[in-house]
């Protein structure tokens, strides 16, 4: 279970998952000891020993559910490790993005990779320092940084083929869950471009988004997300529990996996 860049632990996300008969972790994966403060240059390898730990304690199948930040580590994850058996992006990215925060240096720039592999960054778009948000905001007011991802994408195109998340090389299982309304990044867009990417491959995906939705859908039995005084995130407490719930039995189901002839996982 991988959070977004805020960096907590899921324990309530992990206590539903609980609840449905699945052992569920969630690790501290940047600004804990030994760590670095940010997502900058994040070892993948870092979420490898985490599943190792769930083979040896005997689970059968491997789901990650990974939000924001946390889905674009998940993604990865489905290409690169041949045992993660099933993958749920809420809020997803379609590509992979510079660091958000320092690095173990401190530094926030000159812009790196959010993740490596095997020690090497993996490629990435950097952002583009230029943009600002609309000067209507009312100073004070949390910060919609959609057009920020937006522009950037456009800024560094030349960048965006080599910074794509392979999806269509996954093996896993792949749910991508997303609102329309996503006022943090174009999550419902970087949704649907996986999706393309992988049916054009053959290759299984459902998405399920909600037009009114924001950045971070409620599932069942979650409360509604505390309000930010830093950034809006767009949809409504109403619209965000419903794409949830809509998500839910997909979201059950490809963590199951396949059941057998008497209906058991």
């Amino acid at each position: 279970m991988l959070s977004g860049s805020g960096g907590r632990i899921e324990d309530e996300r992990c206590r539903l998952l609980a609840r449905e008969g699945m052992a569920a972790l969630s690790i501290r994966w940047f600004g804990g000891a030994g760590q670095p403060p940010g997502i900058c240059e994040i070892p993948l390898e870092t979420f490898e020993s985490a599943i190792e730990v769930l083979r040896a304690g005997g689970a059968r199948r491997i789901g990650v559910l990974g939000t924001s930040k946390g889905a674009e580590a998940a993604l990865h994850l489905s290409v690169l490790l041949p045992g993660a058996d099933a993958v749920v992006a809420l809020s997803p990215t379609s590509l992979t993005w510079a660091n958000v925060g320092p690095g173990e240096d401190g530094q926030t720039r000159p812009y790196r990779s959010s993740w490596t592999w095997r020690g090497e960054p993996l490629p990435f778009v950097p952002y583009d320092d230029s943009w600002a948000p609309s000067p209507a905001r009312t100073a004070g007011d949390p910060v919609a940084i959609r057009g920020w991802y937006e522009r950037s994408r456009r800024t560094f195109a030349d960048r965006v083929d080599a910074a794509r998340i392979p999806v269509e090389r996954s093996g896993a299982e792949l749910v991508l869950v997303a609102g329309g309304d996503d006022a943090m990044w174009p999550s419902l867009p970087y949704a649907e471009e996986l999706a393309a990417r992988r049916r054009a491959a053959g290759l299984p995906v459902r998405v399920i988004g909600g037009p009114d939705a924001g950045h971070r859908p409620r599932l069942p039995g979650e409360g509604p997300a505390p309000a930010s005084a830093q950034f809006r995130y767009g949809g409504s407490t109403a619209a965000d529990t419903a794409l949830g719930a809509a998500a839910w039995p997909h979201i059950l189901d490809a963590l199951r996996g396949p059941r057998d002839g008497t209906g058991a996982p």
